[in-house]
């Protein structure tokens, strides 16, 4: 029963998983997400009062499982592909990186959703309000300027700026704390990169595979079923037991 158990919660959290994933789908600059799972503790059956086994020469003893776990989850760093828009405002990004933002509490995040507009000032911001930050000059107005696939920005013709992307050693080295923004964590280290390009009118679009989520999800629905029946069965079984048991 407690097998079953664990393997529902397992796969509860795996459909979890996949309805966010479906969920966003259409949202600019998402990464998909997969979730591992891992063994619980096994505990072995050698102890008082079980007699496993006459075999007094064995080198093993028999162990008996506990159950299915979820583990880390990980991110699908893959490009998604490129939403054309023709807005001055949208970058997307292609490659490995990540643009950086200042939050409105003066901290900085790392975003690859490139679908940016104009506050007052004529800064470019994230959906959040978060300030994109642009080495020299910040402040547009009309949308009168270009972005060069190395981030340079020219108005006029004449170069007045840059966007730098940012990167990180290790793939598990951000973390997401919603609304596509992503937080380094303690150690990592963020540099600026090359290996990335900017396409000015465009914004980059959710990497989703709709049919591998869709294949994931029924399948995680039949093991789902699979261990509902096992603990179902499991509390027929003992339910007979009692019954029999003298009264």
């Amino acid at each position: 029963m407690w097998t079953s158990r664990t393997a529902m919660n397992a796969q509860q959290q795996k459909l979890d998983v996949i309805s966010n994933n479906i969920a966003n789908m259409d949202t600019a600059g998402y990464k998909s997400i997969d979730v591992g799972f891992g063994d619980l503790v096994y505990e072995t059956m050698n102890r008082i009062g079980i007699p496993v086994t006459t075999d007094t020469n064995r080198t093993v003893d028999p162990e008996n499982g506990t159950g299915v776990r979820t583990t880390e989850t990980t991110r699908n760093d893959a490009s998604g592909g490129l939403v054309q828009t023709g807005k001055a405002t949208d970058l997307a990004l292609q490659g490995s990186g990540y643009f950086k933002v200042i939050r409105q509490d003066g901290s900085s995040a790392y975003v690859r959703s490139g679908n940016f507009t104009q506050d007052g000032a004529g800064r470019l911001t994230d959906s959040n309000g978060d300030r994109l930050e642009v080495m020299g000059q910040d402040t547009f107005t009309n949308g009168n300027f270009a972005v060069a696939t190395d981030g340079t920005i020219s108005v006029a013709g004449k170069n007045v700026g840059k966007i730098n992307v940012y990167d990180t050693i290790g793939q598990d080295s951000l973390t997401s704390v919603g609304n596509n923004i992503y937080v380094p964590k303690p150690g990592a280290q963020m540099f600026v990169t090359n290996s990335a390009t900017i396409t000015q009118g465009y914004y980059e679009g959710s990497n989703v595979d709709i049919s591998k989520e869709m294949t994931d999800m029924i399948v995680a629905q039949r093991a789902f079923q699979l261990s509902s029946k096992g603990l179902s069965t499991a509390d027929q079984m003992a339910g007979m037991v009692n019954q029999l048991a003298p009264q």
